[in-house]
């Protein structure tokens, strides 16, 4: 017996769970099939929610450091990495658990197991067959291990969040925002920790006043950033692995992480069957509808290669339903103008184009305003973090194409700042806007 819905998403991370809701919402048929554990996929279980937890005992453990420089007399213990952890796994277990109630709510049926496609209309999960007028593939991603002798020896992400005691020694392998987001809290929780990457800086894709403002800050918090280094292998040394790179060789490690990027989830599902053929790193080309080149098969999320963040995932997800089930024609995502943030230490934050992206465009047009100060909050610290900020403006009436920013609390101030450049903000216009004080936000507003 087969059964017919009007839209099947394959994978419940944030694209799938988004799009079925919201079609579900407008009285559409709809299911998802997971073949994980666990619905939410990696944000909620091995990605933003986990890594979040963890980034807040991080900060945490810089604040108790910060403490005695405002008069509190504190000692500190030991810290207890099971303890943390096991908050943390209960606090994704009870989002688990609400997923179920929410799906169930929402009139939305759940299969699990791996589903892949019969033909454009038909998908098989094990023995059930299930028929869709729209299928949806948002199968998302998988972290990477290089193909080097010895890989076997480190862990990804995933397996970081799998660790029950905290490593004393650990290299992490990579250059994106993941690496420098577990150096940074294995740092500030107490981990020796090195960071190795192929060239001269991490963050390479991000304005240069983000990574140099942050290689500076994570090598003065006492993480080791090798750089020019390319690994060739790992070697159990004894109890220890030993990372090999050329002629070189870092001895001592009890953990070592590849974060070395992700691949999407679109080689098991029988793309074959229906004539899709992904890129050959693996991603599928949409239109700006969502659509791939297969009638009524659609792709949301990292499979698509666009902006590879959640939030992204859940608005496109959205519109897609909004435009299908709800009438809105037209309706469907911008890609352009994506806001994002690392949560490194201390937090960094963009939005638009970088200085060299808007001169690559705009060439002469580009004006460029920017600051760095040290915030209040450290004024009278021993170590003392830079905030630094950078606006990209266009053109004689100084539109801002692009805002960068680095240093504590950057990560809360950036999305109403995304707004309003979102919505075509000049310079002009921040410089007219009153500014809040004492607040490092202010400078956005008050930058000459």
């Amino acid at each position: 017996m087969t059964t017919h819905y009007d839209l099947i998403a394959i994978g419940s991370g944030s694209g799938g769970l988004s799009v079925a809701n919201r079609a579900a919402s407008y009285g559409a048929r709809c299911a998802i099939i997971e073949e994980d554990e666990v619905f939410g996929g990696t944000c909620v279980n091995r990605g933003c929610v986990p890594k979040k937890v963890m980034w807040y005992g991080a900060t945490l453990a810089h604040a108790l450091g910060e403490a005695a420089d405002y008069g509190f007399d504190v000692t500190r213990g030991g810290f207890d990495w099971g303890v943390l952890v096991e908050k943390r796994e209960q606090y994704i277990s009870r989002i688990n658990d609400w997923y179920v109630g929410y799906l169930k709510d929402s009139n939305v049926d759940t299969y699990k197991g791996h589903g892949e496609f019969v033909d454009a209309r038909t998908l098989r999960v094990g023995e059930t067959t299930l028929t869709a007028d729209r299928i949806v593939i948002s199968t998302g991603g998988r972290t990477v291990v290089p193909d080097v002798p010895g890989a076997e020896l480190g862990i990804t992400s995933d397996g970081f969040f799998e660790l029950t005691t905290q490593p004393k020694k650990v290299a992490v392998i990579g250059a994106g925002y993941i690496a420098v987001e577990l150096a940074g809290v294995l740092n500030a929780l107490g981990s020796d920790v090195s960071l190795l990457i192929r060239r001269d800086n991490f963050l390479r894709t991000f304005d240069p006043i983000i990574y140099e403002t942050l290689q500076t800050s994570m090598a003065e918090d006492g993480v080791n950033i090798v750089t020019n280094t390319s690994v060739s292998a790992l070697k159990k040394t004894g109890d220890t692995v030993s990372v090999v790179s050329g002629d070189s060789t870092l001895d001592g490690f009890d953990c070592v992480i590849w974060a070395v990027g992700r691949r999407p989830n679109t080689d098991t599902i029988g793309l074959e069957n229906i004539n899709l053929t992904p890129d050959a790193d693996g991603y599928l080309a949409v239109n700006k509808y969502q659509e791939t080149p297969v009638e009524g098969v659609y792709a949301l999320g990292d499979i698509t290669g666009q902006a590879e963040l959640t939030p992204v995932a859940i608005a496109a997800g959205r519109r897609m339903a909004d435009r299908i089930y709800d009438n809105q024609t037209g309706r469907h995502l911008d890609y352009s103008c994506i806001a994002s943030i690392v949560f490194s230490h201390p937090p960094a934050g963009t939005v638009g184009m970088t200085e060299g992206e808007a001169r690559e465009q705009y060439g002469d047009a580009v004006k460029v305003y920017s600051t760095t100060f040290t915030p209040m909050y450290y004024a009278f610290s021993e170590h003392q973090y830079k905030t630094a900020m950078k606006l990209v403006v266009v053109g004689e009436d100084e539109k801002i194409v692009g805002c960068h920013m680095i240093g504590k609390d950057v990560d809360e101030m950036l999305q109403g700042f995304s707004v309003a450049i979102r919505m075509g903000a000049t310079k002009k216009q921040f410089d007219d806007t009153v500014a809040l004080h004492p607040t490092s936000a202010e400078e956005l507003v008050t930058m000459r």
